[in-house]
């Protein structure tokens, strides 16, 4: 069992920045794969960005690709998404996700955190 627990959102005005930290505590954090999801107001949850239990391997949504930075830290159990350039259209409930590198789906998730990003 994972559990995790997100920080760091907030209101930001359109082309500012945020850094949201999820903290993993239960399991041997370097042996899962870990993502960021969001979901807005009325539309599904969409993936944003995963790091490999490796860590140097990343992958983004195409919305985000170029502005928001994935990484991670085994050593502190975190895994961190820094947000730049910011628009409106980003504004969601932000969700850490983990998995174990064998499995497909993401199992373990956040509360998550808001992110609201004014024009």
């Amino acid at each position: 069992q994972v559990q995790l627990v997100e920080s760091g959102g907030g209101l930001v005005q359109a082309g500012g920045s945020l850094r949201l930290s999820c903290a993993a505590s239960g399991r041997t954090f370097s042996n899962y794969d870990m993502a960021w999801f969001r979901q807005a107001p009325g539309k599904e949850r969409e993936f944003v960005a995963a790091i490999r239990w490796i860590g140097s391997l990343t992958n983004y949504a195409d919305s985000v690709k170029g502005r928001f930075i994935i990484s991670r830290e085994n050593g502190k159990n975190t895994v961190s998404l820094q947000m730049n350039s910011l628009k409106p259209e980003d504004t969601a409930v932000y969700y850490c996700a983990a998995k174990v590198v064998i499995v497909t789906d993401y199992n373990y998730w956040g509360q998550g955190t808001q992110v609201t990003v004014s024009s």
